[in-house]
């Protein structure tokens, strides 16, 4: 069961929150943002291997990761889970279902998860006064479908090594836009669920992760991990290195 969380400090409020440049008020002008303080009401924790909303919920919101990490899943017919992506402190989750006003995944924490809850309804009544908020939720869906088209062309032509070589390249940079590290981190997701996320097997991810170390381009204990050559692992995509 989830559990509600108390907005009893200036840190609930989006005009003060360390996530501002990453999540929904971000190039907003000052004066927007603070209209924006009413638009959080709630926030709920979730515990690790707990759902935020299943498949076919009705959607009533969407939800700001705080933080914590989140998994958006589905299950195939033959009782498969494919994993669609993995979200951190500061991304919007729930956009996927407001074609039918139903939630399109399951979404489950991946470690004790906190988010905010912008209810669908405060948003349409905060838009009509704040036209930057409307601009806003269009530029968070067009980043949505940015994401599920390059994940599109992950799966359809790149090998196995530069789908996981990509994989670590991105969550390298977007734990870099959050202030961590961006060559030395602990997984949240297994193996499998990486798997499951580039259309890999079990085998062939464990197998990778055991090349790349093998190579000196990573270091790896268990879900530690460590990029020892992101110029090695960029090459692995033809990307010239930054």
């Amino acid at each position: 069961m989830l559990n509600a969380i108390p907005l009893n400090d200036q840190s609930t409020r989006c005009s003060t929150c360390s996530l501002g440049q990453l999540c929904l008020p971000i190039g907003m002008s000052a004066q927007d943002v603070e209209k924006m303080d009413t638009l959080v009401q709630e926030r709920v924790r979730v515990r690790k291997g707990e759902s935020l909303y299943r498949l076919g919920d009705p959607l009533d919101a969407v939800y700001a990761i705080r933080f914590g990490t989140l998994k958006t899943h589905v299950t195939m017919e033959d009782g498969r889970a494919q994993i669609t992506g993995f979200h951190l402190p500061g991304e919007v989750v729930g956009f996927d279902g407001l074609t039918e006003m139903r939630h399109a995944s399951d979404a489950t924490a991946l470690e004790d998860t906190e988010v905010c809850v912008v209810r669908y309804n405060e948003i349409q009544t905060l838009s009509a006064s704040l036209p930057s908020l409307q601009h806003q939720f269009m530029r968070l869906m067009s980043r949505e479908i940015t994401q599920d088209q390059m994940m599109l062309i992950t799966l359809g032509s790149m090998r196995a090594e530069e789908r996981l070589a990509g994989f670590l390249i991105s969550l390298s940079e977007r734990l870099s836009a959050r202030g961590y590290s961006p060559s030395e981190f602990v997984l949240r997701m297994s193996r499998e669920e990486i798997g499951s996320y580039l259309g890999l097997k079990l085998e062939t991810v464990s197998r990778l992760f055991s090349r790349f170390a093998e190579a000196g381009l990573i270091q790896i204990r268990q879900r530690h991990v460590k990029l020892v050559d992101m110029d090695g692992i960029r090459q692995l995509l033809g990307k010239t290195a930054c």
